[in-house]
This record gives C-alpha cells, sequence and structure tokens, in this order.
C-alpha cells in the first residue's frame, strides 16, 4: 500500500473487512454506519500506510485500532448531536420540545435532579486524580490516550485512575440501580 498498489488495499479488505465491520458494528450499533466506519478505516489505513510499524503490531491490530477509533468518533459526534438537538429543542419553546415536554413530567424532573445530586456528591468525594480523567472523558469526550496527553500522564496511569474511579463510582451510585428481586 505504501507503493499505492491497489490491488493491496483490495487484498487487505479481503483479509480483514469482515472482522473490521463487526467491531464496527459492535460499536456504533448500525449496518449503514458500519460499512462508513469500514470505509474510512481502510482510507485512513490507505493514507497513513507508511507510518504503519510491524514492530509494534499486527496489520489486523493496526486496522482494528484505526476503525475503533472511527467507530468511537461516530459514537461521541452522535452524542453531541442528540444533546444540541435536546438544547434546541428546549429552548425553542415550540416544534421538538413539545415531545420532550411530555416526557418531561414533574416527578421524572425530581428522579432526575436527586440523581445529579447524587452524582455530583459522588464525583466530588473522588481523589482529585480520578475525579479528573473521569471528567475529562465524560464532561469533554476526551479519550483516554487524550486524556494521557492532556494530563501529560502515562496511559496506564491514567486506565488505573479511570478504573479505580469508576468502581468507586459504581459502588457510591448503587442506590440509583434497580434492586433485584421482589
Amino acid at each position: 500500500m505504501t507503493a499505492r498498489d491497489d490491488r493491496a488495499l483490495g487484498e487487505l479488505y479481503d483479509r480483514h473487512g469482515a472482522t473490521l465491520y463487526s467491531l464496527a458494528v459492535a460499536i456504533a450499533r448500525e449496518r449503514a454506519d458500519a460499512e462508513e466506519i469500514v470505509a474510512d478505516a481502510l482510507g485512513q489505513a490507505w493514507r497513513t500506510a507508511s507510518q504503519f510499524d510491524p514492530g509494534r503490531g499486527s496489520v489486523g491490530a493496526w486496522l482494528a485500532t484505526i476503525t475503533r477509533s472511527r467507530a468511537l468518533d461516530l459514537v461521541r459526534a452522535r452524542g453531541r448531536r442528540a444533546r444540541a438537538l435536546a438544547r434546541a429543542a428546549g429552548e425553542s419553546g415550540e416544534g421538538l420540545s413539545a415531545p420532550l415536554a411530555a416526557a418531561d413530567a414533574p416527578e421524572r424532573r425530581v428522579e432526575r435532579q436527586e440523581a445529579r445530586q447524587l452524582v455530583g456528591r459522588s464525583l466530588a468525594e473522588l481523589p482529585e486524580p480520578q475525579r479528573r480523567v473521569i471528567e475529562l472523558a465524560y464532561f469533554t469526550g476526551l479519550t483516554q490516550t487524550e486524556i494521557a496527553a492532556e494530563l501529560r500522564e502515562p496511559l496506564g496511569t491514567v486506565k488505573t485512575r479511570m478504573r479505580a474511579g469508576m468502581e468507586k463510582l459504581r459502588d457510591s451510585l448503587a442506590r440509583l440501580l434497580p434492586r433485584e428481586g421482589p
């Protein structure tokens, strides 16, 4: 592919296309989006073929990493669009806000407010390094790699802090989860 041989791209697709597609569907949950993700990933692989380093992993792993990144980008973009639509609908006073308002019964607003307060208190109780990585991931949409670069910390440290913080949050927020049994 570094020599821009189209046959190499075709062979790459034949060998890895099904796996990449399965990965994209698992993340994006939409077949049409998965097709676009795989096409984007292979396009990126084509453009950056000279950067592939066999010493860092296999071609399949490299392609899977690219595909995963493209799929996560798409999922994040969907979330941003959904939040922007919800904000716009809430501000407009008409149009989309009517269906949203019907789902916004007073008791649901109270439940959401209580949940927000509990999450806020739970986050505040976390040690600063754990809280910081969680906030960067969930409130700004950064990946763990991006967080590591932002904080100038090793990726392993960020992952450890994220896991420890999420475990503490899970325990603290257990009250929000539906209880098992009758």
